[in-house]
């Protein structure tokens, strides 16, 4: 049971990373990069469908690492796990009182109604989620670590 659940949580946590890389270094770079009304567009769009899905990304993810180190404690893994789930916990709390904000705003901007520093807004915001993405990196690299110390 121990190693199937290393494996769900591994591989949940780690399609969470490849997810928020794309979207840090691939999506937000050239979608900032277009003109007002397109850039706002996408960015709204990508803030609804992305912010119905990854609330529950995250806490699934960790309730998977708290679940890997609850069922293995007492081991390097538990202790491994456990690390890795305060990282996690940490990037839900930037997320709900850094992220979510600036992504409620921004989701209801149009081409006809955003503010004169949307595009200031919109780098804060990326700045704010490179942050996050290093921490679920690093949270990540744990759990695969706890997985292959079984």
């Amino acid at each position: 049971m121990t190693s199937g659940l290393a494996v769900i949580a591994t591989t949940v946590v780690g399609l969470m990373v490849g997810v928020e890389c794309a979207v840090a270094f691939v999506v937000n770079p050239i979608v900032l990069r277009l003109p007002a009304g397109a850039s706002l567009a996408a960015r709204a769009d990508g803030g609804r469908m992305l912010g119905r899905a990854m609330p529950f990304w995250y806490i699934g993810s960790l309730l998977l690492t708290a679940a890997l180190a609850a069922v293995s404690w007492g081991t390097t893994t538990a202790t491994t796990s456990l690390v890795a789930a305060g990282l996690l916990a940490l990037s839900v709390v930037m997320s709900v009182t850094l992220l979510v904000p600036i992504n409620n705003r921004s989701k209801t901007w149009t081409a006809d109604d955003h503010p004169d520093d949307w595009r200031e807004q919109h780098r804060r915001w990326d700045r704010l989620h490179h942050v996050r993405v290093a921490i679920i990196v690093a949270a990540f690299v744990l759990v695969a670590v706890a997985a292959v110390t079984l």
